[in-house]
């Protein structure tokens, strides 16, 4: 897909991992559609810095956890940019959640933003994509593929997420490619310490971290590569092979 004046969507796009997908994709030449919940702040900076390096961008507030503003999100971004291209589903929590002190409602917030969000914004986003013969990359997580005790209301909706774009690729072809990235260590949580990123550094294969910017290469490779869709890159060192 050739990304000059296409217009994307980045949910979550204000800070960590998003704000990288959305800065590479304006640095493409993409229009580039911000979203944010409480990251205000953060979609300020990176709508002004698509800006002041000569590129169009737009913020777009919505709480992802209510089904009527993710609804809603999809035709707002393509009335006021004029179009929508590429959908990048990357918002999400990501929180400790013990076995036995995990309750129904911190289950259902993460259910609720990881997974349900980027069903019912594809959904909604469906014929704008349709019509472009865009693409879809979902935002996945290592953990769909190993078992984190601490962390199993996460790891289902990132399993999820894979399970979710093998559907939709399915269900959207052939107009619309949907694949997914799965991170390992590529930003670690901000409640983590030195002696985290020791451990996870030292029981990664490639014995390193990684960054935004590996997820970055990949969600342009799956951008790029026509014939790809239902896919979910692992990008993670070789934590995946470490069995």
């Amino acid at each position: 897909m050739e990304l000059k004046g296409k217009v994307a969507l980045v949910t979550g796009g204000g800070r960590r991992v998003g704000r990288a997908l959305a800065l590479a994709l304006a640095k493409k030449g993409a229009v580039v559609a911000v979203h944010y919940n409480e990251s205000d702040t953060g979609a300020r900076d990176v709508v002004a810095e698509i800006e002041k390096a000569g590129g169009r961008a737009g913020s777009f507030r919505a709480d992802l956890t209510d089904a009527t503003a993710a609804n809603a999100l999809p035709d707002q971004v393509a009335k006021q940019l004029g179009a929508l291209d590429v959908l990048v589903n990357s918002a999400a929590i990501m929180k400790r959640t013990p076995f036995g002190e995990t309750t129904s409602d911190s289950f259902d917030e993460i259910i609720g933003l990881n997974l349900r969000a980027p069903f019912l914004i594809t959904q909604a986003a469906a014929p704008h994509l349709r019509r472009a013969k865009g693409c879809v990359v979902n935002i996945a997580d290592l953990a769909a593929f190993e078992t984190w005790p601490g962390y199993v209301p996460h790891g289902v909706s990132k399993a999820g997420i894979v399970y979710l774009t093998k559907a939709l690729a399915r269900v959207m072809a052939p107009e619309v490619r949907v694949n997914a990235i799965a991170p390992g260590t590529v930003l670690l949580p901000d409640d983590w310490d030195a002696k985290d990123a020791a451990h996870l550094t030292e029981t990664t294969p490639l014995k390193r971290e990684g960054s935004p910017q590996d997820v970055v290469e990949a969600m342009l490779f799956l951008l790029s590569a026509d014939y790809l869709t239902g896919e979910t890159i692992i990008v993670d060192g070789g934590r995946h092979v470490r069995r």
